[in-house]
């Protein structure tokens, strides 16, 4: 068989055995169900409550819009392929997934990083947060996160097609993820897995040095403050927060905190469903469950609903 450009790839999904594919298949779909509706309910909580019109809860939307976008990006496939058995993807769409797939990663990744420096304002700057976080500034610093992750994905994408594989070879995962495909290829990936880790390891580094950073001024901050009561409070707005970065870090480090080739075990996948799924699922949840304005203004939606019913 020719090492060429494959004409598509077979998805193996989660499982091999049969019987387990109709459990899996209602499990991911109702994850998937909830994690639709979460999103869809937080985004409207935050539009609709314009109280809600600030700085923090912008990202908090741009965070449930790039979750509802992530969770969709992976999650159709693997349960067609739960219910059909079919797990065929093409060449194009195999580098179509991998690439959005790697820009709504990407940006949750940025998006943590820019709240956490929206949270240090709030709270080591408490006068001035309003003059530093103005909404031109959140403006430039969601677009600047898109333009990161759109040049990085486009980048890692663009490093991968440069790759030979032989045609419908099959890869032990549910998406096309960039450490399965890089063991299957027929070419030396030495350079591209070198360049690629390096690209995903600076943003990465980057944003988790931000938010470690962030965190260490605003515990320091949170120290100083006399009462018990008011460090409760300072902190009671980073809690929501610091539970999503440890969600997602986590998983995260758990699938790539080694090289690409070798992240295709069933620890992995495990993992990578729990990021990939369960954290954007769990995400609004832990912000609206904890959060006394999201509540009500998801109250206030509802009952308006039911009134008009």
């Amino acid at each position: 068989m020719n090492c060429s450009q494959a004409l598509g790839f077979v998805l193996l999904g989660l499982s091999r055995d049969r019987e387990k594919w109709l459990p899996l298949f209602s499990i991911f779909l109702a994850l998937y169900l909830l994690g639709l509706l979460g999103n869809l309910l937080l985004l409207l909580a935050i539009g609709a409550n314009v109280h809600l019109h600030t700085s923090m809860y912008f990202f908090l939307s741009q965070l449930s819009l790039v979750d509802l976008c992530f969770i969709t990006t992976t999650t159709p496939k693997m349960l067609e392929v739960l219910w059909t058995g079919d797990g065929s993807i093409s060449f194009s769409g195999c580098l179509t997934q991998l690439y959005f797939f790697a820009v709504f990663a990407d940006m949750d990744n940025l998006l943590l990083a820019v709240m956490a420096v929206d949270r240090y304002a709030a709270i080591c700057h408490p006068l001035h947060y309003p003059l530093l976080m103005t909404s031109c500034r959140c403006g430039v610093l969601a677009a600047g996160s898109w333009g990161v992750a759109h040049c990085v994905s486009l980048a890692h994408t663009l490093l991968l097609s440069q790759l030979s594989f032989h045609n419908n070879q099959e890869i032990p995962h549910f998406f096309c993820d960039f450490g399965p495909l890089l063991q299957l290829s027929c070419s030396n990936t030495h350079l591209n897995e070198t360049l690629m880790m390096t690209l995903a390891g600076i943003l990465g580094l980057s944003a988790l040095l931000c938010i470690m950073s962030s965190y260490g001024c605003i515990f320091f901050a949170v120290a100083r403050v006399p009462s018990a009561q008011g460090k409760r409070k300072a902190l009671a707005t980073c809690s929501s927060h610091l539970s999503m970065v440890f969600l997602f870090y986590s998983t995260v480090f758990a699938t790539y905190l080694k090289p690409p080739s070798s992240s295709h075990s069933s620890g992995a996948v495990v993992a990578a469903v729990m990021y990939t799924l369960v954290t954007p699922t769990l995400n609004p949840f832990i912000y609206s469950l904890r959060n006394k304005d999201v509540k009500s203004s998801l109250r206030k939606i509802l009952n308006v609903e039911k009134s008009q019913d």
